[in-house]
């Protein structure tokens, strides 16, 4: 539990950057964070019954959006301002790419089967792949006539930016509620597989259109001026090595740490050597420019699998997944808790008038998410036999969350970031509340009951 607070502080540590003379310090964000996802967890599961991580977020929102009303009555009394303050000192775009997603990662891939993710791999690949990028030009194209319905048009380039960071579905998400869902096994797995790896092929691709609007537009993230030129050799280079060459380091770093657990069998030791293999790699990943959440989740299913079985003694198992179990429920409270209160600064920045379109992007989003799965699956279909009821279950369930708030926090200020961040943030929240909580009872309805 220390270790698991350690590593927390470390991460808002890093994602904090610099802070000025008045503001708050490391340890009271931290106390915060930590107190506000204990009392809200709390009152959720004494009162509310939500999903752990839904009920944060409702709470959260309901929370900000009180602190918000207040202020804009009683605007000399401040009620929101030290939260506001706390919240402003916190780079949600690092915490979340550049701290919680390798360790959130990590923790979810241990528990997948490999077995089951073998046997739907052609669905998974597909899905994550060509399903990303179809969602991504269905959206994006989608986007840029609905801007331009409602009076406020964008560049086709950033409609499409804004498709590649809403196609991904989010594994943090989709994993904690798919805890909560009783569902077939190899449903699951397409699922639960889907999302680990197609947010690495979605954040590939917003790279690729990032690079191409920002060079459209004259200007690199940085607000200068673009230098290098986007070609379609550039673009296949990044995609094949950031997503292949992430998956190589992952099952590289991943058998070390196999090898390395096989000759021992202290807990203490092997769960240093996890911690050790998750942010090296990352870090390693970012280093030579491959893709860091690939990697993480393929060292996840190495240690979880092969790992698990003939690397470990029972002793150490039950250490080692509870250490993780740990920090997954750690720092999913407070990211889900962070996307709900994200709001108090997200205010200042998005304009109401923005709200249509960004209801309108909902249906959008998902007739594209409809496309993504039925195309994969009708093909496939055409060698084997899938689960009744498997699309509308991958369509609903394709949950988006922190990754796509974050990817669009992180666009360079430019006159559609407001539009898109107002579009991203109105999509996630519909997303994990309404399909969140409506994704077991459809579940229910359409599979077979004598597969559940």
């Amino acid at each position: 539990m220390t270790v698991a607070i350690e590593i927390f502080s470390g991460l808002m540590s890093a994602a904090s950057g610099a802070q000025s003379a008045a503001g708050l310090s490391l340890f009271e964000i931290t106390a915060i964070m930590l107190a506000l996802s204990g009392l809200f967890g709390w009152i959720n599961h004494a009162f509310l019954k939500l999903p752990h991580t839904i009920g944060l977020l409702v709470m959260a929102l309901v929370a900000s959006m009180v602190l918000l009303a207040i202020e804009l009555v009683f605007p000399a009394l401040g009620l929101g301002t030290p939260l506001r303050d706390a919240i402003g000192q916190i780079d949600f775009n690092a915490t979340v790419m550049n701290g919680m997603l390798a360790f959130l990662l990590f923790a979810g891939a241990l528990h997948v089967d490999m077995g089951f993710l073998k046997s739907q791999k052609w669905a998974i690949g597909l899905m994550a792949s060509a399903g990303v990028i179809m969602s991504t030009f269905i959206v994006g194209f989608g986007f840029y006539f609905l801007a331009k319905l409602v009076g406020y048009p964008i560049p086709l380039i950033w409609a499409l930016v804004f498709g590649s960071l809403i196609s991904p579905t989010d594994p943090v998400a989709v994993l904690s509620i798919l805890k909560s869902v009783n569902m077939p096994h190899s449903l699951e797995a397409k699922i639960a597989g889907e999302s680990l790896f197609n947010d690495g092929v979605g954040v590939v691709v917003f790279t690729i259109m990032v690079a191409i609007a920002v060079q459209m537009s004259g200007l690199n993230a940085g607000g200068g001026h673009a230098n290098d030129p986007v070609t379609a050799f550039s673009i296949a280079k990044l995609f094949f090595i950031e997503a292949g060459g992430g998956a190589i380091l992952g099952a590289i770093t991943g058998w070390i740490a196999y090898k390395m657990m096989s000759t021992i069998d202290e807990h203490a030791i092997e769960i240093l050597i996890s911690l050790g293999i998750v942010t090296g790699t990352y870090a390693l990943a970012q280093h030579l420019h491959l893709s860091g959440p690939i990697a993480v989740v393929v060292t996840g299913l190495m240690v979880g699998n092969k790992g698990a079985q003939f690397a470990m003694s029972e002793h150490t198992r039950t250490y080692l997944f509870g250490f993780w179990e740990m920090i997954d429920e750690i720092l999913n409270s407070v990211l889900f808790l962070l996307i709900g209160l994200e709001l108090l600064v997200l205010s200042g920045v998005m304009d109401a008038k923005y709200l249509v379109l960004a209801l309108l992007s909902i249906p959008l989003v998902l007739m594209a998410r409809l496309v993504a799965v039925s195309v994969p699956m009708q093909f496939l279909g055409i060698f084997k036999d899938f689960t009744k009821g498997a699309i509308p279950v991958l369509t609903w369930g394709g949950v988006r969350g922190g990754i796509s708030v974050a990817l669009a926090l992180s666009l360079p200020d430019t006159p559609e970031k407001p539009l898109i961040l107002a579009a991203t943030y109105v999509v996630v929240i519909f997303s994990i509340i309404v399909q969140g909580l409506t994704v077991k009872p459809l579940v229910k309805k359409v599979i077979d009951p004598d597969l559940l």
